[in-house]
């Protein structure tokens, strides 16, 4: 389950808007993002979309950036690299195939209203080669972590967090890139964390209960941007409590 909005005082939380894309997409800038996928025969096939750049739609495709070292069944493998078939060790599922992998470009200068922010983890941040090196990180990741506030009230020693609720200025930094930059993200069978630079992060998936957020045209368009996928119940349950990608900065984690 995704922990409901995490705000210093949950009753101040703001009430989820509906979208409907006949009226939201008119005003909202638009991105391309393409999808590279498997299908069930095992053939490969990729696809370039454009579609309103909403935070949902962004989210699948925005959290490994070029570089990030995947590790697979045939050992780390750079995520621009990575192929759907693939298969990648997980947590608690065994080894699981790339069904999908999802890409997109920010453009520094695309979006006054909402800056482009990535998250840097230094070497080592959090324990030897955890990370292996450098990571940087789109506002798509999550990072399984021990948050030191929340143990007591989430029920869970662990829980995927945002990775720019991880930027303390010692051991990650939110930075602004200086000019346009590729981010990536991966669909398996089910959702799992893999590991990615030495650190476990969690493959996509939307959030249960996503659909009831938009509109079923916006909906409509959000599943087009995965061929595997027909009814929002097919993204299957989520492996691990997780906070929600609007979660605040900073969070003490271990």
């Amino acid at each position: 389950m995704t922990i409901p909005r995490f705000t210093a005082h949950n009753s101040r939380a703001l009430p989820t808007r509906r979208l409907s894309a006949s009226s939201e997409s008119e005003r909202l800038p638009m991105r391309r993002y393409h999808a590279l996928w498997q299908t069930s025969d095992g053939n490969l096939h990729d696809r370039e979309q454009v579609a309103p750049a909403l935070p949902l739609f962004d989210a699948a495709h925005s959290a490994f950036a070029r570089g990030t070292l995947i590790t697979t069944t045939r050992g780390p493998v750079a995520v621009e690299d990575l192929l759907p078939g693939d298969r990648l060790p997980t947590t608690s599922h065994g080894a699981l195939p790339v069904i999908w992998i999802g890409k997109m470009t920010l453009q520094p200068e695309s979006d006054p209203d909402r800056p482009v922010r990535l998250t840097r983890i230094m070497a080592d941040a959090f324990g030897i080669a955890r990370p292996m090196t450098d990571m940087l990180a789109g506002p798509g990741a999550r990072i399984l972590t021990r948050p030191r506030g929340l143990r007591a009230n989430i029920g869970s020693d662990h829980v995927l967090t945002p990775a720019h609720a991880m930027a303390d200025g010692m051991h990650a930094f939110c930075v602004s890139p200086p000019r346009a930059v590729t981010l990536y993200h991966i669909c398996l069978r089910r959702h799992a964390t893999i590991t990615a630079n030495g650190l476990e992060a969690e493959s996509f998936h939307p959030g249960a209960g996503f659909e009831r957020e938009i509109g079923p045209k916006m909906l409509g368009l959000f599943l087009g941007l995965f061929p595997h996928i027909h009814e929002p119940h097919q993204f299957g349950p989520l492996a691990h409590l997780r906070l929600p990608l609007d979660a605040p900065d900073t969070l003490s984690v271990a």
